[in-house]
């Protein structure tokens, strides 16, 4: 049974919440899977930074190099309208999810909805506890689908953390009814191998095609070992989402041996992933298109028939990239950016010490027809400012700006904040905007920041793990244009044509 939390009776509803939160606690605690913000992707993250560090970061602050704890900074061109923090649900915030007037948070613990019609001033609609990583959310028409990856006892939005080599262990999609936002109904759930870390839906008339991404991280979960070499596909009739179910698991790495054909990872490419499965795809359905950032690689593949996805390019980056972690196609589908989530999203990269070429955006340009398409590496991009040794700060999600004959990003960064940026020019990036506070922390690396950062409608939202729900209005020539775009349903790993 799926808990509905009124806002008018949030104060006994607490005590349910922080149970649940404890139980998260334990989560987070329990291995490289359960790791926050994104398991196992990268290096472990240091509990505490050095005193010379913490003595650098109070410094920092103190001569203006950065903002102060907690600070609000922006660049002129962006105004932040409303914060609305954490309510009942206290966990990580995660990613988000349009339609209509209405946002749709992922939240480790469950998900919440708001109300935007007034920007300035969302309304909490639901809150709906459902405990289990990451809970990233996506929605289609009257269904909403949430992903679990992590050890539960069962299906059930009552389920509690478990060790993964118990036989009841359970993982995958979670799927709900919205037609009433102020009261959704959880409907269906399908097991997937190694759950879902992400999804991504491919939308029919009929049917919803789910792409689901998940990876095995290590030995500690031997119910998820490599070669774990490709995606779950999950069918979901829309008039009978209770008969959803996996309809094909297709391999994108084959190849000989443990591990398949993917990335080796270290020792034989020092610092990055082995590719033991994808951790984000993004798909262009009106291109017939898809990109997955699968650990160690980068992958191109057509989707013209949805149930068995094709592999067109694979690339590697051994300098650069520690861990593919998302996707963002260009409108005209000759580019795209990867992400490169150095640190598992959970160290401190975006100081002089990484550099500008790690941690970043990989911008790549896709040349040729048909299934002869190649990814050709154009250039880097990464924040212009420097981030405290005490915040978490990597390339995480982002969306395009809709302007014709433009190519621009809206970004997270966790704590280096949101960034707009323009990449027309594949090989000479830069950043146009941007909005970010100070550390949370002065003498400890505290996780926190914009977990997901993308343009709807008007109004740049942001999900932060730690201070919850941000509207930003962006006034600036370059992305006015784009005002005019109004979309009724947004879920930005499957991105739309804007302009059809």
């Amino acid at each position: 049974m799926t808990l509905l939390i009124d806002p008018r009776t949030r104060r006994r509803r607490l005590g349910v919440a922080a149970a649940a939160a404890g139980l998260l606690a334990a989560l987070l605690t329990a291995g490289p899977a359960a790791a926050t913000p994104d398991p196992g992707d990268g290096p472990a993250v240091p509990e505490k930074v050095s005193r010379s560090d913490a003595i650098e970061t109070r410094t920092a602050i103190a001569n203006g190099e950065i903002p102060g704890q907690d600070e609000i900074v922006h660049s002129d061109n962006i105004e932040h309208l409303t914060n609305i923090p954490k309510d009942a649900l206290a966990g990580t915030n995660s990613d988000l999810a349009f339609q209509g007037k209405y946002a749709f948070a992922g939240n480790y613990d469950g998900f919440r909805i708001f109300d935007i019609s007034n920007p300035k001033a969302p309304r909490t609609v639901a809150q709906v506890l459902c405990p289990g990583s990451q809970n990233d959310v996506s929605v289609s028409g009257n269904l909403l689908f949430l992903s679990t990856d992590s050890s539960r006892s069962d299906n059930s939005c009552n389920s509690t953390t478990q060790p993964a080599t118990e036989k009841s262990s359970w993982e995958g999609m979670k799927v709900f009814d919205i037609t009433d936002k102020a009261n959704p109904k959880y409907v269906a759930a399908v097991e997937t191998a190694c759950g879902s870390h992400t999804h991504t839906l491919v939308p029919e008339r009929k049917n919803v095609y789910i792409y689901v991404a998940s990876y095995s991280p290590s030995a500690t979960f031997p119910d998820c070992q490599p070669p774990h070499d490709g995606i779950s596909v999950i069918k979901v009739p829309r008039k009978a989402p209770e008969k959803a179910a996996v309809v094909n698991f297709p391999v994108l790495f084959p190849g000989e041996g443990p591990d398949g054909g993917g990335n080796p990872g270290s020792p034989t490419n020092p610092g990055v992933s082995k590719t033991t499965g994808c951790h984000d795809i993004t798909v262009l359905p009106s291109k017939d298109l898809a990109a997955g950032a699968c650990m160690g690689d980068g992958i191109l593949f057509s989707i013209k028939d949805p149930e068995h996805p094709k592999v067109i390019d694979q690339v590697e980056d051994n300098v650069n990239f520690a861990f593919w972690h998302s996707a963002t196609f260009n409108q005209k589908a000759n580019k795209v950016v990867f992400t490169d989530e150095l640190g598992g999203g959970g160290a401190a990269t975006c100081n002089a010490a990484i550099g500008p070429n790690r941690g970043a955006d990989g911008i790549y340009d896709i040349v040729g027809k048909g299934d002869k398409r190649k990814l050709v590496f154009k250039n880097y991009f990464k924040i212009p400012r420097h981030q405290a040794d005490t915040e978490n700060c990597v390339a995480h999600n982002g969306s395009l700006i809709p302007v014709k004959g433009k190519d621009l990003m809206v970004q997270a960064w966790y704590q280096g904040g949101v960034s707009v940026w323009d990449f027309t020019d594949s090989s000479n990036p830069k950043e146009i905007a941007y909005f970010e506070r100070g550390p949370l922390t002065t003498d400890k690396l505290t996780v926190g920041g914009s977990w997901s950062a993308y343009y709807y409608n008007g109004y740049i939202y942001s999900n932060d793990i730690a201070k919850g729900f941000d509207v930003l209005k962006l006034s600036d020539r370059r992305t006015d244009p784009a005002k005019r775009v109004h979309l009724r349903e947004l879920n930005v790993q499957t991105q739309p044509d804007y302009f059809d």
